[in-house]
């Protein structure tokens, strides 16, 4: 299975990270009731924390390490899309150096946090360009809605750079998709 590269604000991994891992958490309240009995009061989820750990190999290790440090010093939240994980807007809140120094390799760990405004204020430039596969629909009020029928390649993040609309906007055009890293050949896609 060939996996799409893991991305941060403008940092694309140049191979996917060795080592996932994603917590989620429920907060749960106990209320003690007469008799010894309790209730549980259910507070709602907490943001996930997404953490892992990977290499850069060869004579330009170092230069990918650093790299991704500068990415790690710009500060606050960005949009983290990972090849299997729901795409989170989130913070880059720990990387680590794992390893003692070798001139070719890096051994690294990382975590992100979950930023619950779900990418409120992101936009995403539009540096592709290419043929573009769009279905026009009257809804009879005037205005049209626009779908692209995905072909084999498509990603949500890329059709948000092709028709010049954050991931967001994207994703709230499109409530039938639960996955954004999952749209499939033939699926339509609202643009617009």
């Amino acid at each position: 299975m060939d996996l799409s590269p893991m991305r941060y604000k403008g940092y694309t991994w140049p191979h996917n990270p060795r080592v996932y891992s994603i917590d989620y958490e429920r907060k749960m309240a106990v209320h003690k009731t007469p008799f010894g009995l309790f209730r549980l009061q259910d507070l709602g989820r907490t943001n996930r924390i997404m953490e892992g750990e990977g290499e850069f190999v060869g004579e330009d290790a170092y230069e990918q390490f650093g790299q991704l440090a500068n990415v790690f010093y710009d500060a606050g939240p960005g949009l983290l899309i990972h090849p299997l994980w729901q795409a989170a807007n989130a913070y880059f809140v720990s990387l680590r150096l794992e390893q003692e120094p070798r001139p070719d390799y890096v051994r690294y760990s990382f975590s992100f946090w979950e930023d619950d405004s779900w990418y409120t204020g992101l936009a995403v430039q539009d540096t592709t360009s290419g043929e573009t596969n769009v279905q026009q629909a009257g809804n009879g009020s005037g205005a049209s809605a626009a779908y692209h029928q995905v072909v084999k390649g498509d990603t949500l993040w890329d059709l948000a750079v092709r028709y010049g609309l954050s991931l967001s906007e994207l994703v709230a055009l499109n409530p039938q998709i639960k996955n954004p890293n999952l749209i499939r050949p033939g699926e339509k896609v609202r643009v617009r």
